[in-house]
């Protein structure tokens, strides 16, 4: 079956008069608010990618709720990925949408090849347009491995190793620290 963009209308505009919300990823939700007017609750959450080794899954599900648990939007593939999705496009996106990428280093993620490989690379393309001042690669080592040098060479990593929750404390650190940066200097450029 497929919807129109009218069917998909009218479902949006029934669910929202019925009094439900609705969430739109990387934005924020919608509602009716008292006046009858739609209101816009923007998601201002920094958003994070994690790049992983599916031998790995338990450890980035472990850090996904960590910093869900800080605040921010963790960008998990199997959590956000839906069925039928273009899961190629789905992740460049996301990469590329994201504040910053944390990218889960182990004995497995950098001895094979695939998904976790082609998700780096579009890290480290994606960060060519950041501003220089600005962190958005986080390697996160999850054992005693050797990040490849592209990734070495531009970021200081974080160990979880022996203490995950150390590790992750430091990473959610680090991205509160940036938050604050990037506030004041917003605030600057509009004074």
């Amino acid at each position: 079956m497929t919807l129109t963009t009218e069917a998909v209308s009218r479902l949006i505009r029934r669910c929202l008069r019925e009094g439900h919300t609705l969430e739109i990823e990387g934005l924020g939700s919608v509602r009716i608010g008292t006046d009858g007017h739609y209101e816009l609750t923007a998601d201002l959450r920094p958003r994070i990618f994690i790049a992983y080794a599916v031998e790995e899954r338990k450890l980035a599900e472990r850090l996904a709720e960590g910093l869900e648990r800080a605040g921010f939007d963790a960008w998990l593939d199997r959590r956000k990925l839906m069925p039928g999705q273009n899961w190629r496009r789905a992740i460049s996106q996301a990469i590329e949408v994201s504040d910053y990428f944390v990218a889960c280093f182990s004995r497995h993620s950098v001895a094979k090849r695939g998904g976790f490989q082609r998700e780096l690379r579009l890290a480290l393309e994606t960060a060519e347009g950041i501003p220089l001042d600005r962190t958005f690669l986080i390697p996160f080592r999850l054992d005693a491995c050797e990040p490849p040098r592209e990734f070495a060479a531009r970021a200081q990593w974080v160990d979880a190793f022996p203490d995950f929750d150390r590790g992750m404390a430091s990473v959610i650190a680090t991205i509160r620290r940036q938050e604050r940066r990037r506030i004041v200097k917003d605030r600057k450029v509009v004074d």
